[in-house]
């Protein structure tokens, strides 16, 4: 049987025991795990070291990546030397082990080191003073490192640590989520499934139905075929008007209210100005809405308007307060002070 594949992505030195009760840990999970120095990864003769690595974290089921003090060595396609400064800006093979997982979008989870977090809060603070000297990192590229991790808007849920069991207590309840997660959609497909089916035989009920309609339209007069085929197409065409209706918030809020349908689209329909429809509102729910306040919302031109989509769905004109008055144009207003 197939087991999960979980690449561990860290630095070697400063994190080896990190990685050490990682592995045993993942082992007794039942799954297999990926560690470059325990010779997991298939190395290519004719590219260089690093990228196979990429490779191989590509090919995993899930990421796990370890932060701790150090930033680790350049990438094998920018390498030119050894010795790099604490503010000298370069990628390492580590990020490019986590950007290559990100590529392919696999579960990938980040584990930060307390201490190496604490620093990083104060370099946020002085990300332009080079005078500072940390005491958990070897380089600033560790920093950088962590903002690009914790600007990504998902897949990198992050938990800062301080010992192993901490990062196996977490890592064992984050699995956990993930297969329960995994099960959840199974039965959500098989529920898609399902639904599927059902609108593909209540599209056969309906080719049917159509069919019968047909027939029986073919064997009455013209005349009554035509007003049944009327019939059926005002039908629908109110059927869609009052799904529309529903979906607009000023009639969907009056259902909190308790106001039937018809009640509210008759306000809608038969108020005669903003007064009228704040009259029949209070009335219809009973004075929960009073008209005095509803008044004071309707002096806004923002809700009036959202209130009016509805008549603009009805084919109705807005409703205005009554005796407002349009500004006159800017022509007429300067020809009667002139006079």
């Amino acid at each position: 049987m197939a087991k999960p594949r979980i690449f561990i992505s860290s630095t070697f030195y400063d994190l080896k025991q990190v990685r050490s009760s990682l592995e045993v840990f993942i082992r007794d999970l039942g799954f297999d795990s990926v560690l470059s120095e325990k010779g997991n990864i298939a190395y290519s003769p004719d590219v260089p070291l690093d990228e196979s690595c990429y490779r191989e974290a590509e090919a995993c089921d899930v990421f796990v990546l370890i932060i701790g003090g150090r930033y680790g060595s350049e990438v094998s396609s920018e390498s030119e030397s050894d010795n790099k400064g604490f503010y000298e800006r370069y990628e390492s093979i580590t990020r490019k082990e986590y950007e290559s997982a990100l590529k392919r979008d696999i579960p990938t989870y980040v584990l930060i080191e307390k201490s190496v977090y604490a620093e990083y809060e104060t370099f946020k603070r002085n990300r332009d003073n080079e005078t500072i000297k940390y005491a958990y990192v070897d380089s600033v590229n560790i920093f950088a490192f962590i903002d690009y991790v914790l600007s990504r808007p998902r897949n990198s849920p992050v938990y800062h640590f301080e010992l192993s069991s901490e990062i196996e207590s977490w890592l064992r309840e984050q699995w956990a989520g993930l297969f329960r997660e995994l099960i959840k959609s199974r039965a959500d497909r098989a529920q898609i499934s399902s639904l599927t089916d059902q609108v593909a035989e209540l599209n056969n009920i309906s080719t049917t139905l159509k069919r019968y309609l047909e027939e029986v339209v073919a064997r009455v007069g013209k005349d009554q075929a035509k007003e049944i085929i009327n019939q059926e197409q005002a039908r629908l065409s109110e059927t869609r008007e009052v799904n529309e209706l529903k979906k607009l918030r000023p009639i969907s809020d009056l259902e909190d209210y308790d106001v039937p349908f018809n009640t509210a689209r008759a306000i809608f329909t038969e108020s005669t100005d903003a007064e009228d429809f704040a009259r029949r509102l209070e009335e219809a729910t009973a004075g929960n809405i009073r008209a005095r306040t509803l008044m004071e919302y309707w002096r806004d031109p923002e809700w009036a308007k959202t209130m009016n989509e509805v008549r603009h769905a009805l084919g109705l004109s807005p409703l205005e307060i009554q005796g407002t008055k349009r500004p006159r144009p800017r022509s007429a207003a300067k020809n009667r002070q002139a006079k």
